[in-house]
């Protein structure tokens, strides 16, 4: 049993901006972490790719005559407002794990699609459990959106743990 206690575990936890994820998160410092200061939780928040525009506008330039959709400044704007969120987003999971004595923290930020940062990153950091959020969308949400739980659940190699908020039924106890 004291080996199971000295093991290095590397607890890779996909963050957002959700309340899914912040709990997911909190309920995994209370739940998984120990005081086992050879643990090593990582942070990771996924920028979503830019969605893909058409070119024509009609308002043509002269090099260009076809037209952007967005200019430069626009789409530089866009990229500047979601490292923004990011760091935010990381900000807030950091302050989180503040808590922790001895526990090391990591951060990781990627861009792409983020059922295959969350897949890629497991794989890589070869971790020893994914821990994310379910946003409990229904089946018609599910059917347009996807889940990315469900994905990484299917896909990465390691124990996958999908931690539901409970609902709040607005009644006071």
């Amino acid at each position: 049993m004291a080996d199971v206690a000295a093991k290095e575990r590397k607890i890779l936890v996909a963050v957002d901006e959700s309340e899914e994820s912040s709990y997911a998160l909190s309920w995994c410092i209370e739940n998984i972490i120990t005081g086992n200061s050879n643990d090593t939780l990582i942070l990771l928040y996924s920028i979503p790719p830019r969605a893909v525009y058409s070119t024509l506008d009609g308002t043509g330039e002269k090099d260009h005559p076809e037209g952007y959709l967005f200019s430069s400044d626009i789409l530089a704007t866009m990229e500047r407002y979601s490292s923004e969120v990011a760091q935010c987003v990381m900000e807030k999971a950091k302050r989180a794990c503040q808590a922790l004595n001895g526990i090391k923290v990591e951060t990781i930020v990627e861009h792409g699609d983020a059922r295959d940062v969350i897949c890629q990153a497991a794989e890589k950091l070869q971790v020893n459990l994914l821990v994310m959020g379910s946003h409990g969308y229904g089946v018609i949400k599910r059917a347009f959106l996807g889940s990315v739980s469900n994905h990484c659940a299917q896909n990465v190699k390691c124990p996958v743990l999908i931690v539901k908020k409970p609902k709040t039924d607005g009644r006071s106890k």
